[in-house]
C-alpha cells in the first residue's frame, strides 16, 4: 500500500531539508578547514554532499521515495509512477524544505539566519551544464529502476552528483529546491536569486530530455517501475496504463 500523502510530503520536506544543510553546511566547513584552496574546498564539499545524499536517500526513500526534488516527481508522473497531484504536492515541501535546511545550515555554523547569496552564477555555460547535470541524474535514476537495479539507485545518485560537482561548471544543482534553497545561504554553496530562474529552466530542460530519451531506450517502462524511483514505497497511479510507448 502507498503510504499516506501527509506523511510522504513530510519525509519530503525533512529530506530536502537534510539534503540542503549537507550540502550548504559542508560548503561552509570546506572554507573553514581548507581557506583559500577552492579545488580542495569543492572535493570536500562534492565528497560530503554524495556521501550524504546517500544516506538520506536510505532515510527517507521507503516512505516518499526520497525524490527531494521536483524534477524526480514530475519526470516521474510523466511515467504514471505517481499521481500528478501528488507531484504537485511534494515540490512546495520539497522547496520549503530546502530553504529550512539553508537556514539550519547557517544557523549551525554562527551565520546569519538568512543571508541572500550574492554569488552569481547564470552565465551560458552554467545553464547548459545545468541540463546536461539534470538529463544525467534523470537517467541515472530512471534506468537504474527499469533495469530492476533500484536498489542501487542511492549509491548510484549520490556517486553522480559527487562526480557531477566537478565535470559541470555549475557544479551541478540539478533541483530546482536546492537551487531556491542555496540561494538562502551567502556561503561557498550560494547562488544569487537572479540567477535561480535561468537554473530552474534548465533544469526543466534537462527534465524533458530525459523523458523524451528514456522514451527511446526505455520504451516499455511500465508505472509499476516508475512507481519505484527511487526506491520502493507504494504503487503506480491508480488507473494508470501498462506501458510508455
Amino acid at each position: 500500500m502507498s503510504q499516506p500523502l501527509p506523511r510522504r510530503l513530510l519525509a519530503e520536506l525533512v529530506g530536502s531539508a537534510f539534503l540542503a544543510a549537507l550540502v550548504i553546511g559542508s560548503g561552509i566547513a570546506a572554507q573553514h578547514l581548507s581557506p583559500g584552496d577552492v579545488g580542495l574546498e569543492l572535493f570536500e564539499n562534492a565528497a560530503a554532499t554524495g556521501a550524504g545524499l546517500f544516506a538520506i536517500i536510505l532515510m527517507f526513500g521507503p516512505v516518499s521515495g526520497g525524490h527531494f526534488n521536483p524534477v524526480v516527481s514530475f519526470v516521474d508522473a510523466s511515467f504514471a509512477g505517481m499521481p500528478w497531484r501528488d507531484a504537485l504536492a511534494y515540490a512546495p515541501a520539497q522547496i520549503v524544505g530546502c530553504i529550512t535546511g539553508a537556514i539550519v545550515a547557517n544557523a549551525m555554523f554562527a551565520q546569519a539566519l538568512v543571508s541572500i547569496s550574492t554569488k552569481h552564477r547564470a552565465s551560458s555555460a552554467h545553464l547548459l551544464a545545468e541540463v546536461v547535470a539534470t538529463l544525467g541524474l534523470m537517467l541515472v535514476i530512471f534506468s537504474l529502476t527499469r533495469t530492476k537495479r533500484g536498489a542501487t539507485a542511492p549509491a548510484a545518485v549520490g556517486a553522480y552528483i559527487g562526480a557531477a560537482y566537478f565535470f559541470t561548471s555549475s557544479t551541478s544543482f540539478a533541483n530546482p529546491a536546492i537551487s531556491v534553497g542555496r540561494s538562502f545561504s551567502n556561503t561557498f554553496a550560494g547562488i544569487a536569486p537572479a540567477s535561480v530562474p535561468g537554473y530552474i529552466a534548465a533544469q526543466i530542460v534537462g527534465g524533458l530530455a530525459a523523458i523524451a530519451l528514456l522514451r527511446v531506450l526505455y520504451p516499455d517502462v511500465t508505472p509499476e517501475e516508475a512507481a519505484e524511483v527511487m526506491l520502493p514505497h507504494g504503487d503506480a497511479a491508480p488507473g494508470a496504463a501498462t506501458g510508455t510507448a
